[in-house]
């Protein structure tokens, strides 16, 4: 068989096994949590942006406009403070609204987030900019007692069309939380996919939901077999916690509407694009400190490259002199240990890649079990293929310096017989 030069560094190579093994390892490491940070920041980004919508304005009476978008719209906790129905009449009547979708958080099935709110919710409100919703299977509520599922919470809770729920009051971890167990609502539809926070809720109509919770309040004043239908309903149970708004075309009186509102001591209005903006203006330097952290690792890994094949050369002079010997010219050899630290780097960059898109896939997962957030962590196939190239070149700069060493042997002194 030739005696090729790819022979001579794959020979090299598994000669040295455990040191080759260790050296791809740590470049593996250290290009998973490089792909790792820089797909999460991304994608982590393009999640939050799709579930703000073409909502331009976001009305709660929430302590401040983060917690009423990550309440109100990423389903991160129920709100708490709730807006009476006469309230939002009032605001719709002040303020020239194009649309304002009331909505109320507060119950939940399964974990999962239950927002009550008008059919308006699907027509006019978009979870990302020119995305309507779709519907998969069935229908959108129309009567009393339906609900819509969400595309991940269909797959979570592996609900059909026609299937009985019961609501939780809250959620199942929280003091003094009950299931409704009077009212049992029937599933008539599972919505597309959107890829925001919306696909892990379920959906009804203002009307149940009041309903629900006037059985409660009448139970409790009441006591005994009570029968609540809306009939039965007062100011007290009209109440909702959110209200998803915009002006439509008339951008330009949208300054002047936002500032009336933020004088008023009785809302808190947020702009959900600019507020996610804002927050990842906040945590953007400690991304540049991960993502530099990431990057000293890289760095460190091809030191170790560098000190594996010097170390190796030490004790491989002899081999580079017997391949002079044989014909190889100087230029030769340095090839050789170029194309070996080449070789480390794309190893040691495909595998780390591949490890990032795992660990990826794993802390996606725990976003969506403990936020709610939906992240699906990606780069473009040339953002992966850049990895792996700037790796390779990475690793054969390391192996500059080696290659000089093995460049600089002097045949006649290292062929002289040992001993």
């Amino acid at each position: 068989m030739a005696l090729t030069d790819w022979n001579i560094v794959s020979r090299s190579m598994t000669g040295r096994r455990f040191s080759t093994g260790v050296t791809v390892a740590s470049v593996a490491v250290a290009v998973a949590l490089m792909t790792l940070l820089i797909s999460m920041k991304a994608s982590g980004r393009a999640a939050f942006e799709r579930g703000t919508g073409n909502a331009q304005m976001l009305i709660t009476k929430e302590p401040s406009a983060l917690t009423s978008v990550l309440n109100s719209m990423f389903y991160a906790g129920a709100p708490g403070a709730p807006i009476t129905w006469s309230q939002f009449e009032e605001l719709v009547g002040s303020y020239p609204f194009a649309w304002a979708i009331p909505t109320q958080l507060g119950d939940s099935y399964r974990g999962l987030s239950v927002m009550a709110t008008t059919p308006e919710f699907f027509t006019r409100f978009q979870p990302a900019p020119g995305e309507s919703f779709t519907v998969d299977e069935g229908r959108l509520f129309e009567g009393a007692f339906e609900i819509v599922i969400g595309a991940e919470a269909a797959q979570r809770t592996n609900l059909l069309i026609g299937d009985k729920i019961n609501l939780y009051h809250g959620t199942p971890r929280q003091p003094g939380t009950h299931v409704h167990l009077e009212y049992d609502y029937e599933v008539v539809g599972i919505l597309g996919f959107t890829g925001s926070p919306h696909d892990r809720a379920l959906f009804t109509d203002l009307e149940s939901s009041w309903v629900l919770h006037a059985h409660d309040r009448r139970v409790a004043e009441l006591g005994g077999e009570v029968v609540t239908t809306v009939d039965d309903l007062i100011d007290v149970d009209r109440q909702i916690t959110g209200v998803y708004a915009s002006l439509g075309a008339r951008t330009a009186a949208l300054t002047q509407i936002l500032s009336a509102l933020r004088r008023d001591p009785d809302w808190t209005v947020a702009q959900p694009a600019d507020t996610v903006r804002g927050l990842f203006e906040i945590v953007s330097s400690v991304d540049q400190i991960l993502v530099a952290m990431a990057f000293a690792v890289l760095i460190s890994s091809g030191v170790s490259i560098m000190l594996a094949l010097y170390n190796s050369m030490e004790q491989r002079r002899r081999q580079v002199a017997v391949l002079r010997v044989l014909g190889a010219s100087r230029w030769r050899v340095f090839n050789l240990v170029l194309t070996e630290s080449a070789a480390i780097g794309l190893m040691g960059g495909a595998l780390g890649v591949i490890l990032g898109i795992v660990f990826g896939t794993l802390v996606s997962g725990v976003l969506e079990a403990r936020l709610g957030l939906v992240v699906r962590p990606s780069l473009p196939l040339d953002g992966y293929l850049a990895m792996v190239l700037g790796t390779i070149a990475l690793a054969m700069l390391a192996g500059v310096a080696p290659a000089v060493l093995a460049y600089r042997t002097a045949v006649v002194r290292h062929l002289r017989p040992i001993g």
